[in-house]
């Protein structure tokens, strides 16, 4: 029987249970609580399943949940949390590592979410799955974790001007926020990452696969045998170019979450901590000229607007769409271009909504020689129920792992002509353009016969806006996907780079052929993208940070909105320029550092 081989290929361009988790406004006021902080997680958009051209956001979320939890640490002040969505408890496709794919979409902790039609993919509207729920999109995500290249972070701080973005003035946050657990299965993991670059003590579990994939070998042998495709010991050292071991936000066999990790029990059982679900925050407001510390919500679509008031500060961490749509729905942005859309302008900051960046994704698949990949139990109900029975008897088995064990970081060649043209958009010579993701199998489901590779690539700035002064209106969302002529050839090259890695000699007599793609040449492989690309969900940029008094930008290097005081952001909304990386890492740091700021303005 054949079967296939799945590689993803990008290039970059759990139970809560508390009384202070809540679920109406009603509840919360009859605590008769003064909030310090109010860290809104929630976005300004309803879930529809029908709208034309939606978006959605980090959600409640990876980096407001950070927040949260290292500000609640001090006693004396009082944390609230508004979540847009619903609880993350007893949600199995949210819980069970392999059952990432069926998350998101249509489900009912998805946004369920397009993009507008993408020119650079034959005008299609592409799905956008966004976390609706608590913990955001790291409830719902692939669970990925990579960090990104020195030069990536690097780069922050030059654009900045502040060394607190630098490399090396984040790695006590890495360390302080991670912690590497064993995985699943308890094997020797020695050789397949560096502990020397790791933290242990830290709240975010991150492991390696917990069960064996039966081509493991083969793409590790390959790193030996092809030219171009090094091993590479730990790719989050910040040098993540090669193929190594890939890593996971999961802990015991399921999903580690902002939710189940900076809101697990222990944490969420401080008396000074609550959270608020099914709160859709629509705007902030001044509570003073110039200072923005009171944030307006609804509890339903049709509901009544309620307000709170921080007594310091306000903590947006509404995502790349939700932060940007809740400024300018506040006033805060283009004032002419809130002026004709009939919204008062408050605070004048063009920079809002602009720079979108994301990632761009196509799934290649590879015809292959073997019935033991992830089809065998897609096909086989009684094989998927037996699976599901182990995961759930002893967190073991091929559930406790997402659908990929390896992963490849690398470059198009320094002297390609296309870099006389366009800007090479990697942050420097150790940075990768593109990534390809291995998988023993088709992800998302199959057809009757099958099984994937896929690839991946580079950013692209775009924007946000909108064409409604309602604040529950959709967004419009243009993430110019494939939209350049450089976003196309790096696709072209890694789509390449994908097939000759399946050259390799441990790939004899497996790998049999390309699936889907049937003209390999420069413009067969362009066709193929263009139809079949799509985006990796990770939308950066919109609220951007810049040097401090800098006239462009949305927030100041501690990230402050500038001119206002009481109001900051702490999202990927505030990235300058996209890393090198699944995004969800850069969520977790920014909200560990933003917190060290907060509580150093504050004492």
């Amino acid at each position: 029987m054949t079967w296939f081989l799945s590689i993803v290929i990008f290039s970059l361009s759990a139970t809560l249970c508390s009384s202070v988790i809540l679920d109406n406004i009603a509840d919360l006021n009859e605590l008769n609580l003064k909030w310090d902080f109010i860290v809104v997680g929630g976005e300004d958009l309803f879930p529809s399943g029908d709208a034309v051209a939606d978006f959605a956001t980090e959600q409640g979320g990876t980096a407001g949940n950070v927040v949260a939890n290292r500000l609640s640490e001090n006693p004396a002040h009082n944390i609230l949390v508004l979540e847009a969505g619903g609880s993350n408890a007893d949600v199995l496709d949210i819980i069970v590592p392999f059952f990432c794919p069926q998350a998101t979409p249509n489900t009912a902790q998805d946004w369920n979410y397009t993009t507008t039609p993408q020119v650079g993919l034959n005008n299609r509207s592409i799905a956008y799955n966004r976390g609706f729920v608590l913990g955001g999109s790291s409830s719902v995500n692939y669970m990925v974790y990579t960090r990104g290249s020195k030069e990536d972070f690097n780069r922050w701080a030059d654009i900045t001007g502040d060394d607190g973005w630098s490399w090396d003035s984040l790695v006590p946050y890495m360390r302080k926020s991670e912690r590497v657990v064993p995985p699943a299965d308890h094997h020797n993991t020695t050789g397949q990452f560096n502990p020397a670059v790791h933290g242990f003590d830290g709240i975010n579990a991150v492991s390696l696969a917990g069960f064996p994939s039966p081509i493991d070998s083969r793409v590790i042998e390959t790193t030996t045998q092809l030219e171009g495709y090094p091993f590479n010991l730990d790719m989050n050292s910040g040098f993540p170019i090669g193929i190594g071991w890939a890593q996971a936000t999961v802990k015991d066999g399921a999903r580690s979450s902002s939710a189940t990790s900076y809101l697990a029990p222990e944490f969420i059982a401080r008396p000074n901590l609550y959270v608020l679900l099914h709160a859709r925050v629509t705007r902030v407001l001044e509570t003073t000229v110039g200072a923005v510390r009171t944030v307006e919500f609804v509890q339903d679509i049709h509901g009544q607007k309620f307000t709170l008031t921080a007594e310091k500060e306000v903590i947006l961490s509404a995502g790349s769409v939700g932060t940007p749509n809740i400024l300018m729905h506040s006033g805060i942005g283009n004032s002419s271009t809130l002026a004709n859309l009939g919204i008062t302008p408050v605070h004048n900051l063009p920079s809002v909504g602009q720079n979108l960046s994301d990632h761009s994704l196509v799934f290649l698949s590879f015809l292959v020689n073997s019935d033991n990949t992830f089809e065998t139990a897609k096909r086989n109900a009684t094989l998927a129920a037996e699976q599901l029975a182990e995961w759930n008897t002893s967190r073991t088995g091929p559930l406790v792992d997402i659908p990929l064990s390896q992963i490849g970081w690398l470059r198009v060649p320094d002297n390609s002509s296309i870099f006389e043209e366009f800007p090479d958009p990697a942050a420097g010579p150790n940075t990768p353009h593109f990534e390809l993701m291995i998988s023993n199998g088709m992800v998302p489901p199959p057809p009757l016969t099958g099984n994937f590779m896929r690839t991946h690539p580079s950013p692209k700035a775009a924007r946000l806006h909108f064409d409604s002064n309602d604040p529950i209106a959709d967004p419009l969302i243009n993430p110019n996907l494939v939209g350049t002529e450089v976003d196309l050839f790096i696709m072209r090259e890694a789509v390449k780079s994908a097939i000759r890695f399946t050259t390799a000699p441990a790939w004899k007599d497996y790998v049999i052929s390309p699936f889907g793609l049937n003209d390999t040449t420069d413009a067969g492989i362009d066709a193929f993208i263009r139809e079949n690309a799509q985006t990796i969900y990770h939308p950066v940029g919109t609220a951007s940070m810049s040097p401090k008094g800098a006239s462009w930008g949305v927030v100041d290097p501690d990230l402050t909105v500038k001119g206002l005081s009481g109001l900051r952001i702490a999202d990927l909304s505030i990235v300058p320029l996209i890393p090198a990386s699944h995004t969800q890492f850069s969520a977790y740091i920014i909200g560990e550092r933003v917190s060290d700021l907060i509580k150093e303005s504050w004492n």
